[in-house]
């Protein structure tokens, strides 16, 4: 039997891997800071095991995940998160015959930068914003040529990130934290979800954010825009990427998508496919698929809308359709036959509950600060 070693499960990603990697025959063990997660509350899952995070300390994150794949005899690591940036540098620490699920750091962090990734995408002859450092000559030009995004580098979550009329000044740079402008372009922001083995893409779930809380979307639905996924099947091949990949698009008015950043990992677009289907996928190398849709075009995580219906109701301002979303959209994490992860939703996720009441953020935000990556 193949052990798998999930390096993340308190989000619903998580949860869909563990489930399709059991459904597939695996044994799936989780590793997560928080220690009782979503993913833990499932059937599917062996056991969890409680890990330092990585903002405490990334060679200690490292020798636990280390640790726990020589102790378990595990075949597999699969990140399911922001975490990827820190659990590709296990590479070199895993016993002989260990596959893990994602790039060699470098190709990681270089495609996590978002000043790196336009640079690369734009070497290609791909479509993306015009950008510059913050800071630069080039950057005040594009502050008074038009609307621009000024985001940190490295970031998560929508984090930092302020759009800016034309003329309006941009802010003084941070040498502790670099950020990068981008020309500001007008559209409709669509996100994918892909997996790839040596530049060959096994699938792509292109959606969109259906109800958002800030810049995270909180319910979504797959679309078809057949121009973003040849200009993934583009980057995959140039790169010649293996693992999850995912982008961040805006289609403008003629129909050409523009690349605004990459997620080298999986985003919540894993939600769309089968989870047996992928879980294959990311097994067996050289699986030819078929990869099949979920029966569900439209999900929500049913919490974080009743967040957003809740505040609807109290702005007086878009409750009647939030409240039709709500009821009407299926969550992205319950399943009659595995029903726990739900119903014990509250409890699992109390750590990221008490943190964004206690310091009036995001959920979002709170859910990745200390297992996102934030330097260079």
């Amino acid at each position: 039997m193949t052990t798998v070693l999930l390096t993340l499960g308190r989000l619903p990603k998580a949860l869909d891997l563990a489930r399709g990697f059991a459904k597939a025959g695996c044994r799936v063990l989780v590793a997560e800071p928080y220690g009782w997660t979503l993913a833990g509350a499932s059937r599917h899952v062996a056991r969890e095991f409680k890990v330092p995070p990585p903002s405490a300390g990334k060679a200690a994150y490292l020798a636990a995940l280390a640790a726990i794949v020589q102790r378990e005899a595990v075949d597999l690591v699969v990140p399911v998160s922001e975490e990827t940036m820190h659990v590709a540098h296990l590479a070199g620490m895993l016993p002989p015959g260990v596959r893990l699920f994602t790039m060699p750091p470098d190709a990681v962090i270089a495609l996590h930068d978002k000043a790196g990734f336009v640079k690369t995408a734009q070497a290609m002859g791909l479509a993306v914003p015009q950008s510059a450092p913050l800071g630069s000559a080039e950057a005040a030009a594009l502050a008074q040529a038009g609307p621009v995004v000024v985001k940190p580098v490295f970031s998560c979550s929508g984090n930092g990130v302020r759009i800016l009329p034309a003329g309006e000044p941009l802010p003084l740079p941070d040498p502790a934290q670099p950020a990068v402008v981008q020309r500001f372009v007008t559209g409709r922001e669509h996100s994918t979800c892909t997996v790839a083995h040596e530049g060959r893409v096994v699938a792509t779930a292109v959606y969109r954010g259906a109800v958002m809380s800030g810049s995270v979307a909180v319910a979504f639905e797959r679309t078809d825009v057949p121009a973003i996924d040849a200009w993934v099947a583009r980057f995959v091949a140039e790169t010649g990427w293996s693992g999850f990949i995912s982008f961040d698009f805006i289609v403008d008015s003629d129909g050409v998508p523009h690349a605004i950043e990459c997620n080298p990992r999986a985003t919540s677009g894993l939600h769309f496919w089968e989870s047996e289907d992928i879980a294959r996928a990311v097994l067996e190398p050289g699986w030819a698929g078929p990869v099949r849709a979920a029966p569900h075009a439209r999900l929500q995580q049913f919490y974080a809308c009743l967040t957003e219906t809740q505040a609807a109701m109290l702005r007086g301002k878009g409750f009647v359709a939030s409240l039709k979303s709500l009821v009407t959209t299926r969550d992205v994490s319950w399943d009659a036959r595995d029903p726990w992860p739900f119903l014990s939703m509250i409890g699992t996720s109390w750590p990221i509950i008490w943190q964004s009441i206690t310091k009036g953020a995001r959920f979002g935000e709170v859910a990745t600060a200390d297992v996102g990556w934030y330097e260079g």
